[in-house]
């Protein structure tokens, strides 16, 4: 599926970088099994980050998190992945985080190998309502200007979206090898 964004004003946001350490030295053990685990590791400034790992499938949340996502939320893909070591924060005019982009390689499902990368633009908890979730993806491969189109949807679309209520969708060109997501928000996280 193709989605445009609609034109607008230059960004006014910024970014601010962090890195997502591969083997999770540092970060706190929240919980953990044979299949996976949960880590709470250091983000931008007060804004941690939540990785989950289940079954070789990479989950991350962002922020000042509700427990009950932290606990039962996860957001991922399909087939077996992994992420990036480089987070991008989008930052309002007042430097508040409102998005964080991380690249996930998704394994081909036909012979497992690293085929597919995807920028998954997330919205940033804050601490009035520890709301964290997918907001959109790009396919890194499929679009020469994925960076900047997941910072037009992080910028667009992320403070406002509405965790629970409505679906993340995929902007730009979609390849092959972009594979099917999967959700799980707890239901409790929505409130009328």
């Amino acid at each position: 599926m193709f989605l445009a964004l609609a034109p607008g004003a230059a960004l006014a946001n910024s970014s601010a970088y962090t890195d997502l350490d591969p083997e999770l030295a540092g970060c706190e053990t929240i919980a953990s099994d044979i299949a996976g685990g949960t880590w709470k590791c250091e983000g931008y400034r007060d804004y941690p980050v939540y990785f989950k790992e289940g079954d070789l499938r990479a989950s991350v949340f962002f922020g000042h998190v509700a427990q009950v996502l932290i606990e039962d939320g996860f957001e991922s893909f399909g087939p077996f992945n992994s992420t990036g070591k480089k987070i991008e924060w989008r930052l309002d005019d007042s430097g508040k985080p409102i998005a964080a982009i991380l690249r996930y390689f998704v394994s081909d499902p036909e012979t497992a190998a690293n085929g597919g990368q995807v920028l998954v633009v997330s919205r940033v908890a804050q601490a009035d309502d520890g709301l964290s979730c997918v907001v959109g993806y790009v396919d890194a491969r499929s679009n020469d200007n994925a960076n900047e189109l997941a910072r037009r949807v992080a910028d667009q679309d992320a403070a406002d979206f509405a965790c629970g209520y409505t679906e993340a969708a995929w902007y730009g060109e979609r390849g092959a090898l972009a594979a099917m997501t999967s959700s799980h928000l707890p239901e409790s996280l929505r409130q009328e």
